[in-house]
């Protein structure tokens, strides 16, 4: 049962890390600038709104690291 519920977060939060990760701005020099990443957009928002994106990003993947470590745990055993 407890493997089940460490798997099903596990999913969400990858899910979550794509998303995050994805939204993120292109820093430029980088896979971003061949897909036009390069062209400044009014899209990229605020540094505020970039900052809570970054402890959103980095909060979720801090639960993923430990949704891993636990089924590895449960699975050892």
């Amino acid at each position: 049962m407890l493997e089940l519920l460490f798997t099903i977060v596990l999913m969400i939060a990858s899910a979550l890390m794509i998303l995050l990760v994805l939204l993120h701005k292109g820093r430029g020099g980088g896979l971003s600038d061949m897909f036009g990443g390069g062209v400044s957009s009014s899209l990229g928002g605020s540094s505020v709104a970039e900052r809570n994106l970054d402890r959103l990003t980095i909060g979720i993947g801090v639960i993923w690291f430990a949704c891993v470590i636990a089924l590895g745990l449960i699975l050892a055993y």
